[in-house]
Protein backbone atom coordinates (compact mmCIF):
# COMPACT_ATOMS: atom_id res chain seq x y z
CA UNK A 1 0.00 0.00 0.00
CA UNK A 2 2.81 2.17 0.78
CA UNK A 3 4.04 1.68 -2.68
CA UNK A 4 0.97 2.69 -4.62
CA UNK A 5 1.21 5.72 -2.62
CA UNK A 6 4.80 6.59 -3.22
CA UNK A 7 3.97 5.91 -7.20
CA UNK A 8 1.18 8.36 -6.96
CA UNK A 9 2.72 11.12 -4.95
CA UNK A 10 6.10 10.87 -7.49
CA UNK A 11 3.45 11.02 -10.75
CA UNK A 12 1.00 14.11 -8.95
CA UNK A 13 3.29 15.90 -6.81
CA UNK A 14 3.83 18.89 -8.96
CA UNK A 15 0.41 19.37 -8.43
CA UNK A 16 0.27 18.59 -4.76
CA UNK A 17 3.35 20.32 -3.17
CA UNK A 18 1.93 24.20 -4.88
CA UNK A 19 -1.62 23.01 -3.96
CA UNK A 20 -0.44 21.93 -0.47
CA UNK A 21 1.51 25.62 0.61
CA UNK A 22 -1.62 27.35 -0.67
CA UNK A 23 -3.66 25.78 1.62
CA UNK A 24 -1.15 25.44 4.34
CA UNK A 25 1.11 28.57 4.11
CA UNK A 26 -1.21 30.62 2.12
CA UNK A 27 -4.32 31.44 3.96
CA UNK A 28 -3.22 31.62 7.23
CA UNK A 29 -0.51 34.12 5.53
CA UNK A 30 -3.53 35.62 4.26
CA UNK A 31 -5.18 36.17 7.90
CA UNK A 32 -2.46 37.94 9.02
CA UNK A 33 -1.85 40.14 6.69
CA UNK A 34 -5.30 41.15 6.41
CA UNK A 35 -5.07 41.34 10.42
CA UNK A 36 -2.04 43.27 10.04
CA UNK A 37 -3.55 45.79 7.26
CA UNK A 38 -6.68 46.76 9.77
CA UNK A 39 -3.92 47.72 12.18
CA UNK A 40 -2.13 49.71 10.07
CA UNK A 41 -4.95 52.08 9.19
CA UNK A 42 -5.09 55.30 10.34
CA UNK A 43 -7.50 57.01 13.62
CA UNK A 44 -8.97 58.49 10.35
CA UNK A 45 -10.72 55.49 9.55
CA UNK A 46 -13.75 54.50 11.28
CA UNK A 47 -13.74 50.98 12.57
CA UNK A 48 -16.20 49.84 9.42
CA UNK A 49 -13.98 51.36 6.99
CA UNK A 50 -11.22 48.77 8.72
CA UNK A 51 -13.07 46.35 8.27
CA UNK A 52 -14.40 46.72 4.71
CA UNK A 53 -10.42 46.89 4.08
CA UNK A 54 -9.74 44.10 5.41
CA UNK A 55 -12.16 41.65 4.67
CA UNK A 56 -12.16 42.77 1.00
CA UNK A 57 -8.53 42.06 1.11
CA UNK A 58 -9.15 38.73 2.51
CA UNK A 59 -12.26 37.72 0.30
CA UNK A 60 -9.72 38.87 -2.30
CA UNK A 61 -6.85 36.91 -1.51
CA UNK A 62 -8.60 33.68 -0.73
CA UNK A 63 -10.39 33.84 -3.89
CA UNK A 64 -6.83 33.84 -5.79
CA UNK A 65 -6.05 31.01 -3.51
CA UNK A 66 -9.02 29.29 -4.83
CA UNK A 67 -8.13 30.30 -8.81
CA UNK A 68 -4.71 28.99 -8.09
CA UNK A 69 -6.08 25.84 -6.54
CA UNK A 70 -7.85 25.15 -9.55
CA UNK A 71 -5.50 26.10 -11.27
CA UNK A 72 -2.93 23.62 -10.44
CA UNK A 73 -5.42 20.81 -10.14
CA UNK A 74 -6.01 21.38 -14.33
CA UNK A 75 -9.21 22.47 -14.17
CA UNK A 76 -10.33 24.79 -17.43
CA UNK A 77 -11.22 27.92 -16.64
CA UNK A 78 -14.28 28.21 -19.33
CA UNK A 79 -15.57 25.02 -18.45
CA UNK A 80 -15.58 26.29 -14.93
CA UNK A 81 -16.90 29.41 -15.39
CA UNK A 82 -20.18 28.28 -17.53
CA UNK A 83 -20.68 25.76 -14.19
CA UNK A 84 -20.12 28.73 -12.18
CA UNK A 85 -23.02 30.50 -14.23
CA UNK A 86 -25.33 27.89 -13.59
CA UNK A 87 -24.63 27.80 -10.43
CA UNK A 88 -24.70 31.22 -10.12
CA UNK A 89 -28.44 31.56 -11.17
CA UNK A 90 -29.69 28.59 -8.68
CA UNK A 91 -28.22 30.22 -5.76
CA UNK A 92 -29.08 33.15 -6.42
CA UNK A 93 -33.14 32.32 -7.00
CA UNK A 94 -32.25 30.05 -3.38
CA UNK A 95 -30.55 32.85 -1.74
CA UNK A 96 -32.62 36.10 -2.32
CA UNK A 97 -33.00 36.90 1.06
CA UNK A 98 -28.88 36.34 1.77
CA UNK A 99 -28.49 38.84 -1.42
CA UNK A 100 -31.09 41.70 -0.37
CA UNK A 101 -29.04 41.91 2.99
CA UNK A 102 -25.79 42.10 1.25
CA UNK A 103 -26.92 44.67 -0.67
CA UNK A 104 -28.60 46.40 1.86
CA UNK A 105 -25.32 46.19 3.70
CA UNK A 106 -23.05 47.86 1.33
CA UNK A 107 -25.51 50.85 1.50
CA UNK A 108 -25.00 50.86 5.27
CA UNK A 109 -21.62 50.67 5.00
CA UNK A 110 -21.55 53.86 2.17
CA UNK A 111 -24.14 56.23 4.12
CA UNK A 112 -22.75 55.26 7.86
CA UNK A 113 -25.60 56.43 9.44
CA UNK A 114 -24.21 54.65 12.44
CA UNK A 115 -20.75 53.54 13.99
CA UNK A 116 -19.46 50.60 16.08
CA UNK A 117 -20.48 52.16 19.40
CA UNK A 118 -23.12 53.85 18.84
CA UNK A 119 -26.35 53.92 20.53
CA UNK A 120 -29.23 53.33 18.39
CA UNK A 121 -32.81 52.09 17.63
CA UNK A 122 -33.51 49.52 14.70
CA UNK A 123 -36.47 47.12 13.71
CA UNK A 124 -37.92 47.81 17.55
CA UNK A 125 -34.49 47.17 19.41
CA UNK A 126 -32.29 49.23 21.30
CA UNK A 127 -28.47 48.79 22.12
CA UNK A 128 -25.18 49.86 21.35
CA UNK A 129 -23.36 48.93 17.85
CA UNK A 130 -21.54 45.49 18.49
CA UNK A 131 -20.55 44.73 14.88
CA UNK A 132 -21.49 45.88 11.54
CA UNK A 133 -21.55 42.97 8.65
CA UNK A 134 -22.39 42.47 5.36
CA UNK A 135 -25.40 40.52 5.98
CA UNK A 136 -26.24 42.12 9.50
CA UNK A 137 -25.20 44.50 12.49
CA UNK A 138 -25.18 43.37 15.78
CA UNK A 139 -26.22 45.15 19.01
CA UNK A 140 -25.67 45.01 22.87
CA UNK A 141 -28.25 45.75 24.64
CA UNK A 142 -28.14 47.19 28.34
CA UNK A 143 -28.48 43.39 29.95
CA UNK A 144 -25.79 42.59 27.93
CA UNK A 145 -27.63 40.68 25.32
CA UNK A 146 -26.51 40.13 21.59
CA UNK A 147 -28.92 40.92 19.54
CA UNK A 148 -28.70 40.33 15.31
CA UNK A 149 -30.38 42.53 12.69
CA UNK A 150 -30.56 41.92 9.10
CA UNK A 151 -29.67 44.41 7.20
CA UNK A 152 -32.40 44.50 4.90
CA UNK A 153 -35.02 45.28 8.43
CA UNK A 154 -32.47 48.26 8.69
CA UNK A 155 -32.71 49.85 5.44
CA UNK A 156 -36.51 49.37 5.06
CA UNK A 157 -37.42 50.44 8.75
CA UNK A 158 -36.72 53.83 10.60
CA UNK A 159 -33.45 54.18 12.16
CA UNK A 160 -32.41 56.46 15.39
CA UNK A 161 -28.92 57.15 16.07
CA UNK A 162 -29.13 58.37 20.13
CA UNK A 163 -25.43 59.22 20.30
CA UNK A 164 -24.68 60.50 17.00
CA UNK A 165 -24.06 64.04 18.50
CA UNK A 166 -21.68 64.98 21.15
CA UNK A 167 -24.14 66.68 23.03
CA UNK A 168 -28.27 65.43 23.92
CA UNK A 169 -31.65 66.96 25.34
CA UNK A 170 -33.46 65.55 28.16
CA UNK A 171 -36.83 66.03 27.68
CA UNK A 172 -38.75 65.96 31.67
CA UNK A 173 -42.98 67.04 31.86
CA UNK A 174 -42.97 68.67 35.19
CA UNK A 175 -46.88 69.30 36.61
CA UNK A 176 -47.49 71.37 39.28
CA UNK A 177 -51.05 72.54 41.13
CA UNK A 178 -52.76 75.22 39.78
CA UNK A 179 -52.42 77.19 42.56
CA UNK A 180 -48.94 78.00 41.75
CA UNK A 181 -47.02 81.14 40.31
CA UNK A 182 -46.27 79.62 36.83
CA UNK A 183 -42.66 82.33 36.71
CA UNK A 184 -41.77 81.24 40.46
CA UNK A 185 -41.65 77.64 38.89
CA UNK A 186 -39.82 78.46 35.79
CA UNK A 187 -37.27 80.26 37.62
CA UNK A 188 -37.26 77.31 39.84
CA UNK A 189 -36.28 75.35 37.26
CA UNK A 190 -33.53 77.52 35.74
CA UNK A 191 -31.84 77.44 38.93
CA UNK A 192 -31.99 73.81 39.72
CA UNK A 193 -29.86 73.83 35.85
CA UNK A 194 -27.45 76.16 36.74
CA UNK A 195 -26.87 74.03 40.09
CA UNK A 196 -26.62 70.37 38.36
CA UNK A 197 -22.43 69.63 36.69
CA UNK A 198 -24.11 67.78 34.09
CA UNK A 199 -26.27 70.58 32.59
CA UNK A 200 -24.48 72.04 30.27
CA UNK A 201 -24.61 76.31 30.00
CA UNK A 202 -24.85 76.48 26.35
CA UNK A 203 -27.26 75.81 25.15
CA UNK A 204 -29.46 77.05 27.80
CA UNK A 205 -32.14 74.66 29.44
CA UNK A 206 -35.51 75.10 27.30
CA UNK A 207 -38.55 75.81 29.90
CA UNK A 208 -41.86 76.09 27.85
CA UNK A 209 -45.39 76.40 29.86
CA UNK A 210 -47.53 73.61 27.84
CA UNK A 211 -50.49 74.68 28.78
CA UNK A 212 -53.95 73.59 31.10
CA UNK A 213 -53.52 70.05 31.80
CA UNK A 214 -56.63 68.23 33.32
CA UNK A 215 -55.15 68.07 36.96
CA UNK A 216 -51.95 70.08 36.89
CA UNK A 217 -50.08 73.38 34.75
CA UNK A 218 -47.89 70.79 32.71
CA UNK A 219 -44.27 72.36 31.47
CA UNK A 220 -41.35 71.12 29.56
CA UNK A 221 -38.41 71.36 31.10
CA UNK A 222 -35.41 70.23 28.69
CA UNK A 223 -31.67 70.87 29.65
CA UNK A 224 -29.25 69.89 27.30
CA UNK A 225 -26.43 67.85 28.38
CA UNK A 226 -23.21 65.63 26.87
CA UNK A 227 -24.03 62.23 25.72
CA UNK A 228 -21.96 60.33 28.42
CA UNK A 229 -23.76 61.67 31.38
CA UNK A 230 -27.14 60.46 30.72
CA UNK A 231 -27.39 58.42 34.04
CA UNK A 232 -26.18 61.39 36.20
CA UNK A 233 -28.08 63.54 34.77
CA UNK A 234 -30.98 61.62 35.09
CA UNK A 235 -30.75 60.66 38.54
CA UNK A 236 -29.43 63.71 40.12
CA UNK A 237 -32.24 66.26 38.38
CA UNK A 238 -35.40 64.45 39.40
CA UNK A 239 -33.77 64.25 42.94
CA UNK A 240 -33.10 67.82 42.90
CA UNK A 241 -36.32 69.11 41.31
CA UNK A 242 -38.69 67.42 43.72
CA UNK A 243 -36.08 68.92 46.45
CA UNK A 244 -36.04 72.49 45.38
CA UNK A 245 -40.12 72.05 44.86
CA UNK A 246 -40.26 70.72 48.84
CA UNK A 247 -38.03 74.00 49.95
CA UNK A 248 -40.54 76.21 48.10
CA UNK A 249 -43.68 74.67 48.77
CA UNK A 250 -44.89 73.77 45.35
CA UNK A 251 -47.02 71.48 45.42
CA UNK A 252 -46.76 68.58 42.42
CA UNK A 253 -50.47 67.35 42.02
CA UNK A 254 -51.74 63.74 41.71
CA UNK A 255 -54.89 62.04 40.71
CA UNK A 256 -57.62 62.84 43.25
CA UNK A 257 -60.62 60.45 43.14
CA UNK A 258 -64.24 61.78 44.84
CA UNK A 259 -67.45 59.89 44.74
CA UNK A 260 -69.99 62.40 44.13
CA UNK A 261 -73.71 61.08 43.84
CA UNK A 262 -74.94 64.05 42.46
CA UNK A 263 -76.89 67.38 42.84
CA UNK A 264 -79.96 66.03 43.50
CA UNK A 265 -78.77 64.02 46.66
CA UNK A 266 -76.81 64.44 49.53
CA UNK A 267 -72.96 62.99 49.74
CA UNK A 268 -73.26 59.48 51.07
CA UNK A 269 -71.93 59.22 54.89
CA UNK A 270 -70.10 56.63 55.47
CA UNK A 271 -69.37 54.97 59.04
CA UNK A 272 -66.49 52.84 59.98
CA UNK A 273 -67.24 49.73 62.10
CA UNK A 274 -64.10 48.16 62.00
CA UNK A 275 -61.10 49.19 60.05
CA UNK A 276 -59.41 45.95 59.87
CA UNK A 277 -62.23 44.12 58.55
CA UNK A 278 -65.12 45.94 56.36
CA UNK A 279 -67.22 49.29 56.24
CA UNK A 280 -70.39 50.19 56.91
CA UNK A 281 -71.91 52.25 54.42
CA UNK A 282 -75.01 54.25 55.39
CA UNK A 283 -77.23 55.98 52.49
CA UNK A 284 -79.75 58.86 53.57
CA UNK A 285 -82.28 60.61 51.51
CA UNK A 286 -82.14 64.50 51.37
CA UNK A 287 -84.96 66.06 52.92
CA UNK A 288 -86.89 66.68 49.86
CA UNK A 289 -87.08 63.45 48.96
CA UNK A 290 -87.83 62.39 52.94
CA UNK A 291 -91.67 64.29 52.37
CA UNK A 292 -94.25 61.90 52.66
CA UNK A 293 -96.50 61.56 49.20
CA UNK A 294 -100.53 62.86 49.64
CA UNK A 295 -102.81 60.48 50.17
CA UNK A 296 -105.18 59.52 48.37
CA UNK A 297 -109.20 59.61 49.30
CA UNK A 298 -109.61 56.09 49.12
CA UNK A 299 -106.61 55.61 52.07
Amino acid sequence: MFDHILTWYQANKETILPVAALLVIGVPLLKFASFLLKKSLNRNFSEQKKMIFSKGFLYLGNGLIVVLVFHFLGFKFTTLLGAAGVMGIAIGFAAQTSLSNLISGIFLIWEQPFQIGDLIKADQQQGVVHSIGLLSIQLRTFDNQLIRIPNESIIKNPLVNITRFPIRRMDLNIGVAYKEDIQKVMDILKSVADDNPYCLEQPEPVIIFKGFGESALELLFAPWFAKQDFILLRNSILKEIKNKFDEENIEIPFPHRTVYSGTATAPFPITIVNPETAFETRITKPDSTSESRPRSEGE
